[in-house]
Parts: C-alpha cells; sequence; structure tokens
C-alpha cells in the first residue's frame, strides 16, 4: 500500500469538500470496538500538550511530522521539514517519505494495525497518531494527514490537530469515513527504548529493523532491549539484540544475546555463525565449534564463512 497515494493536503475547508465528507459521513457507519479494547481504555482521553502547526497548501505532511516530533522532544521546525517529504510533482507527501523522515530525526515509526481499537489504544497511552484521510471520494482523492491526539467514547467524537484548526472535533463516523478510504494508515513516533501499547511482534521487529537500517546498529540497542522484553520468545529479537550488543563494544552481552536467539530458533544459522565467531575470538574452542559447526550445516550466506572459521583450528 505504501506510496501509491499521492496526498493533496490543500486547505479542506473549503464548502464543496465539507458536503462531500458530510456525504461520507451519511453513508459510514460509526466503528465499533472490541469489548477488551473498551475495558482496557479510558472512556475519555486528550493529550494535552502536542504543539499544533498550521498548515499551508499541500503541507499537511510535514505539519503533522513537526506536531509528533516536537512532541517527542524533537526540535525541528515544520519549515525544515518540508523539502523533506514535500513531492512539488505531487502536490503531497507520500508514506515511504514521512516514515523515513522520522527515522532520519532519531525516532521510530510505528505503523498501527489499520483499526479503530490501535488509534484509541496509543491515544489513551499518551502517543498523537499521524492518520491519513480521503477527504472526498475515491475517485477524486483529496489526502490529507492530521494528527489524532483524544477521543470520547461516549460523544463518539475525535479531536485532532488538522489543517489550519487545533484540536478540530469530528464524529466517529466522519472521521472513520474519511480515513479507512487510506485502509486506516497511521503511525506514532517514538524513542529508541519505547514500544507502541498494542503492537504484535511482527510490526515491531519491522520498524525497529528499518530504523536500524537507517540509524546503525548501536543506535537502536536500547530498541532491541525493549523489543525482547515484550516478546522474549523472539529468536529473531535476540538475534537483532546480539548484533546491537557487539556493536555498542559489548561482547559478552553478545553472546549471550545470540545463545538465546538459537536457544528459541534453532534454525538461525546467523545467529550460529556470530556466537561461533565470537566464542573463538574469546578462546572458547569447544563451544565455538559446535555452533560453528551448526551454522556450517545449514544452507545460507553464513554456511561458507562458518566452514572458513572451522578450517582455522
Amino acid at each position: 500500500m505504501q506510496g501509491r497515494f499521492q496526498p493533496a493536503c490543500k486547505n479542506a475547508r473549503l464548502a464543496g469538500v465539507l458536503l462531500l465528507c458530510l456525504w461520507l459521513a451519511g453513508c459510514a457507519s460509526t466503528p465499533q470496538l472490541a469489548e477488551t479494547t473498551k475495558q482496557a481504555i479510558p472512556r475519555q482521553a486528550t493529550i494535552e500538550d502536542v504543539p499544533f502547526h498550521s498548515q499551508r497548501d499541500y503541507q499537511c505532511g510535514p505539519a503533522s511530522l513537526a506536531m509528533v516530533l516536537n512532541h517527542g522532544e524533537v526540535d525541528v521546525s515544520m519549515e525544515s521539514l518540508i523539502p523533506q517529504v514535500f513531492i512539488p510533482g505531487r502536490e503531497g507527501s507520500v508514506q515511504p517519505e514521512m516514515l523515513a523522515t522520522v527515522r532520519r530525526h532519531g525516532r521510530i515509526p510505528f505503523v498501527l494495525d489499520n483499526s479503530f481499537d490501535a488509534l484509541l489504544t496509543e491515544i489513551a497511552a499518551g502517543h498523537p497518531v499521524v492518520v491519513m484521510q480521503n477527504l472526498s471520494l475515491p475517485t477524486w482523492p483529496m489526502w490529507h494527514y492530521a494528527v489524532a491526539i483524544g477521543y470520547d467514547l461516549d460523544a463518539e467524537e475525535m479531536t485532532l490537530h488538522s489543517g489550519e484548526e487545533a484540536e478540530r472535533i469530528e464524529s466517529f463516523r466522519r472521521f472513520d469515513a474519511t480515513w479507512a478510504r487510506s485502509e486506516r494508515w497511521a503511525f506514532i513516533a517514538l524513542p529508541p527504548g519505547e514500544l507502541p501499547s498494542g503492537v504484535g511482534e511482527q510490526r515491531a521487529l519491522q520498524a525497529i529493523a528499518g530504523y536500524e537500517g537507517v540509524q546503525g546498529a548501536e543506535a537502536t540497542l536500547p530498541a532491541w532491549e525493549a523489543f525482547v522484553e515484550r516478546f522474549p520468545d523472539s529468536g529473531m529479537g535476540y538475534f537483532a539484540l546480539g548484533n546491537a550488543r557487539y556493536a555498542a563494544g559489548e561482547a559478552a552481552d553478545a553472546i549471550e544475546a545470540f545463545q538465546s536467539a538459537v536457544e528459541r530458533r534453532d534454525d538461525l544459522g546467523a545467529a550460529w555463525l556470530n556466537l561461533g565467531l565470537l566464542l573463538q575470538a574469546r578462546g572458547e574452542d569447544g563451544e565455538a565449534r559446535r555452533a560453528l559447526s551448526r551454522a556450517a550445516e545449514m544452507p545460507g550466506p553464513w554456511q561458507e564463512k562458518a566452514t572458513q572459521a572451522l578450517a582455522q583450528r
């Protein structure tokens, strides 16, 4: 899905657009929450300290990013974000550029799981959420980014920083009608070491790995520590943690992480290889040979290096 939308973000307060939004809301139903979500979150929630940046034409993307980054204590102006995410030929910002910009500014973008439950759960946890809406019709899209900062279950209303209006109130029905047309795309931006309240293992793994690709393994170490604490049975999580610890110069802790990885996933050839190489460097030849032999048994890019390491002893 990412990349196919072409946000327009032009001021959406025009009368014709408002009429279209009202038409959309009239055709939509109020989104329903799971009973477990209703029990887990408060009836009302508002994130009070989210700064507001009024957008100019086609610049709802940079404005929304500035709001969530500033809330996360990243000192960046909306003006400096415009050339990073705004694509003049497409009159807006597409999702990959939005997520990449968050990573460059030292925060991890976590894309939510396309549900109203996930959206309200993160707001209740104090995480402002960038949402993507289509304020028009599928055949004449007007893509728009806003920041969801609150909700009221009793009134069935959302609170958003949107366009030129801070703390805009929209009914659940009207909001969801426009949000659903982006397949309910939304994300939050968190510092390494913090995780979304309701994130699943695979989404978290992908988000942190994407951040590591930009900022490097050492900078991502707090995120992997938090990941294995949340998902203690993840072999891939411990493998990534081992790499991050090694990059930070923590060889002994890296060995411990790689051991945890292969205990959970015996088929992780790369983890067996890294474990063997570190044990070999420490002179623990017996354990090193066992790990390297296991890596050499499994087809993959680690196999040749494991075989070479075994030949050195």
